[in-house]
């Protein structure tokens, strides 16, 4: 990966009402097979966003340049982080993004509103009992889990997620690091059309993509796809010197 080879440590945040161990699966055989160490964060549902903030600074206070990635609007903190912190990232794994700026028109944010609005409402288990009648298997045994162990914070973690204003695309513009891009070309609450923004806006972002059916069978593919954009940067930068 490139501007990555001296970076040992990689610090990967869940998407919204996700867990540590999903996001480790997505990323830590990829990495592993690099030599780099990840650390999954566990989010805390009371303060999401300044959670994963909190455990960026540690993580480089530590170990010094790390890597810095997530899913969804965990991507968009740790392309934030980044943004604010160029010295101290060596590369960005940004899968499934969910929106440029403003939250408003995502289906990321409205669903997130509508499941919080829901949970408050309904309770959780009928909440659960609706979400797994309506996903596929792999998604809703994710989401179980880790909607469990958020209760009863879980609809304040899914409102700040809705609420929360990533990088816009002048933002974007300014972010120097390199950043990989996954993109299911298949997913409706992660729009492919958004991947495409990014690594547009981006100076150095590029896009691969996968599927939500190759997600289901091995989560690592999101980590993998990643890995991917970003040698597709590192080939274009060795092609143009």
């Amino acid at each position: 990966m490139q501007n990555s080879e001296s970076a040992t440590v990689a610090v990967v945040l869940p998407g919204t009402g996700s867990d540590a161990h999903f996001a480790d699966r997505a990323f830590r055989a990829p990495l592993a097979a690099l030599g780099v160490r990840i650390v999954a964060i566990e989010p805390d549902p009371r303060r999401v966003v300044d959670g994963y903030l909190d455990a960026m600074n540690s993580a480089a206070d530590t170990y010094g340049r790390i890597i810095v990635g997530g899913v969804s609007i965990g991507a968009a903190v740790a392309l934030q982080w980044a943004a604010a912190n160029p010295d101290r990232t060596a590369s960005v794994l940004a899968a499934l993004p969910a929106w440029i700026g403003s939250a408003d028109d995502a289906p990321a944010a409205a669903s997130a509103k509508f499941t919080a609005g829901q949970l408050r409402s309904e309770g959780l288990e009928a909440v659960i009992a609706a979400m797994l009648a309506s996903s596929p298997a792999w998604l809703g045994a994710e989401l179980e889990r880790s909607w469990r162990s958020q209760w009863p914070d879980l609809p304040a973690a899914l409102d700040e997620a809705a609420s929360y204003h990533s990088l816009g695309e002048s933002e974007l513009r300014a972010v120097g690091v390199p950043v990989g891009i996954a993109s299911a070309v298949d997913d409706p609450v992660h729009p492919a059309a958004v991947a495409q923004s990014w690594a547009a806006a981006l100076p150095r972002g590029a896009v691969a993509t996968t599927t939500l059916d190759m997600i289901g069978r091995d989560p690592a593919v999101l980590g993998a796809t990643c890995i991917k954009a970003l040698a597709a940067i590192e080939s274009d930068t060795t092609a143009s010197a």
